[in-house]
């Protein structure tokens, strides 16, 4: 049977993967097989972590809720009760940006999630 080189199709896979190494350490980035591994390795990280970024940002905005609303005189889980029953359909991570941002506007959700808390 005759040797078969590869050609093109090799040549342009293994110039796409060596690609995505670029700045990569010592072999990582020149070497096929070694930027291959790398590059898979890191091309799973990246999925994993565009799923756990959402995880991160969530309890994120869930402790700038609960600092601000412990100056209220509140817990987290108080306030947030309070807004659903008083009805306020405001999300938490618009809830932190004014926990942070602007601390009155969040005084007066405070004070309406206090009102309607112990109902």
């Amino acid at each position: 049977m005759p040797r078969v080189k590869g050609g093109y199709k090799t040549r342009r896979r293994r110039k796409r993967v060596i690609e995505m190494a670029e700045g990569y350490w010592g072999k990582r980035k020149s070497c096929y097989r070694i930027a291959q591994e790398a590059v898979n390795r890191a091309l799973a990280y990246a999925y994993r972590d565009r799923r756990a970024r959402k995880r991160d940002f969530r309890s994120l905005w869930i402790i700038r809720i609960n600092a601000a609303a412990r100056e209220n005189g509140l817990s987290y889980s108080t306030m947030m009760g309070g807004l659903k029953k008083a009805g306020v359909a405001i999300d938490r991570k618009a809830l932190a940006d004014l926990a942070v941002r602007d601390t009155k506007a969040f005084g007066e959700l405070a004070k309406v999630a206090k009102t309607h808390a112990g109902a």
